[in-house]
């Protein structure tokens, strides 16, 4: 049977590329807005409500969640990527035995992840240097967050899967619903019920498992392509170990990346509250203002691994060059934004008597806004290879900046101070591109080889870094 476009999906494999990028990207960059949007609320209820050192201590423990909850998103949306390729092959077999596969490992993992992460928590913390007025606080927010890792896997996975379909727009309208359940809950227990911290952690998991219910309950019935025959739904070893092949390279990647930004961290930490507080405001503004190299990023991994499930190697390059000039004009407007608006935008987590703080945060954005294109690259050209078929370059590329994260940390921050902090994400860019364009080269070339028929040799390699 052949997947149909009554069943709700959509084909990336026909089509200008150009169209295709805007529309699948621009759901995605929404829902990646409302899920910036949960962060920042917090943000701006904790900083405005509670205080400075609450903010500071949401704050603090941002990398570290990143390295734990990104391991999670990388897992998950690796294993979209098979998926997407049985889909743009027309596979329909295959596609669901993907994903009951998918479902399985995803369970283990949580499972497993929840355990380790929260009895190591407050250790986290000791190791991170984390400031005594904060630290309780942060612990507490970091451990309900924690205590959710089953309800981010139950969102990244269903709504992964929707997207390789081609759907774009659904998961999208779900966290819609819970940003405003996110910001009803927030208000609740923060201004209503005093619960400090914690309260907005537990505002964000309950959201979170809202949308990805959502999810669940839309993807049953809305595609009939997912509805599993007789023994589809069945552990296997082969499709788990090619779900594993693809998902954990994928969510290392995030984690290896996240160790060098937690070492930066614990430099920022010894530096006070005050230092993190920046940090904090900074990269909550980055982090909203970087989502469409985010949603770039996304789009290429389906696009990606829709085309070369069905062998259209050209249709590959031309998306990536598109969407890569998609990235260089929104970089060049994001850079503008900061150097315009940056006060304005901090003011809404920061009180303008807090000029230190202010002028620290504006100078992170300044000078991470000016290496954009280099994180839009990074972004695009990375989960093009993924789609690809190669998810173990993402490790390579995340060892890259790693290595730059990690030397600001250890040498440059303790040397020059704050300043210093400013620079060790553009380092990591510019090291992990210098990676990522000669082996999206080098991939295309070896799948060019094994669709023309040169099969024996180069499908050995690519086992090799599958």
């Amino acid at each position: 049977m052949t997947i149909g476009k009554s069943s709700g999906t959509k084909d990336l494999t026909v089509g200008r590329p150009i169209g295709l990028i805007l529309g699948f990207s621009l759901p995605v960059l929404l829902g990646m807005l409302f899920q910036q949007f949960y962060s920042i609320v917090d943000t701006v209820i904790v900083g405005k409500i509670i205080g400075v050192d609450a903010l500071a201590a949401v704050g603090s423990i941002g990398p570290v969640c990143f390295l734990i909850i990104g391991f999670c998103m990388g897992i998950c949306s690796g294993f979209a990527i098979p998926v997407a390729q049985r889909f743009g092959a027309k596979d329909d077999s295959g596609l669901r035995r993907f994903v009951a596969n998918s479902i399985w490992l995803s369970a283990g993992f949580a499972i497993v992840t929840t355990i380790v992460v929260c009895i190591l928590a407050r250790q986290i913390l000791i190791w991170m240097s984390t400031p005594e007025n904060i630290f309780e606080d942060a612990y507490l927010y970091m451990l309900i967050l924690f205590l959710g890792i089953p309800v981010t896997f139950l969102y990244n996975l269903t709504s992964g899967i929707i997207r390789s379909l081609g759907d774009s727009k659904t998961p999208v309208y779900f966290l819609l619903m819970s940003s405003f359940i996110n910001v009803g809950l927030d208000l609740l227990f923060i201004a209503g019920f005093h619960t400090g911290v914690e309260g907005a952690a537990i505002a964000t998991v309950v959201s979170q498992l809202i949308s990805g219910i959502s999810c669940l309950i839309f993807m049953i019935r809305r595609y009939p392509i997912l509805h599993m025959q007789q023994g589809e739904m069945k552990f296997d070893k082969h499709y788990a170990a090619t779900l594993c092949n693809m998902g954990i390279p994928m969510g290392l990647q995030y984690s290896i990346t996240a160790i060098g930004s937690v070492i930066l961290q614990t430099a920022v930490n010894g530096l006070g509250s005050d230092a993190v507080a920046s940090m904090t405001a900074a990269n909550r503004i980055n982090g909203f203002i970087v989502c469409p190299f985010d949603a770039m990023g996304s789009t290429m991994a389906t696009y990606g691994g829709q085309n070369v499930g069905a062998k259209k190697l050209q249709r590959v390059k031309d998306g990536l060059y598109q969407c890569i000039l998609l990235g260089a004009i929104y970089s060049v407007i994001a850079l503008g934004i900061l150097f315009l608006f940056a006060n304005q935008l901090l003011m809404i987590f920061l009180d303008a008597s807090e000029t230190v703080i202010m002028s620290n945060a504006r100078y992170v954005l300044i000078v991470q806004g000016a290496f954009y294109f280099s994180l839009a690259l990074v972004n695009i050209v990375r989960f093009m290879i993924q789609g690809m078929g190669f998810s173990k370059f993402a490790i390579l590329a995340g060892v890259f900046e790693m290595i730059a994260r990690t030397f600001a940390g250890f040498i440059l921050v303790p040397a020059f101070g704050f300043q210093a902090v400013a620079f060790a994400s553009p380092i990591a860019w510019v090291l992990a591109d210098a990676f990522l364009l000669p082996a999206f080269f080098h991939v295309y070339h070896v799948l060019e080889r094994v669709f023309s028929g040169e099969t024996k040799v180069e499908e050995a390699r690519i086992h090799r870094w599958h």
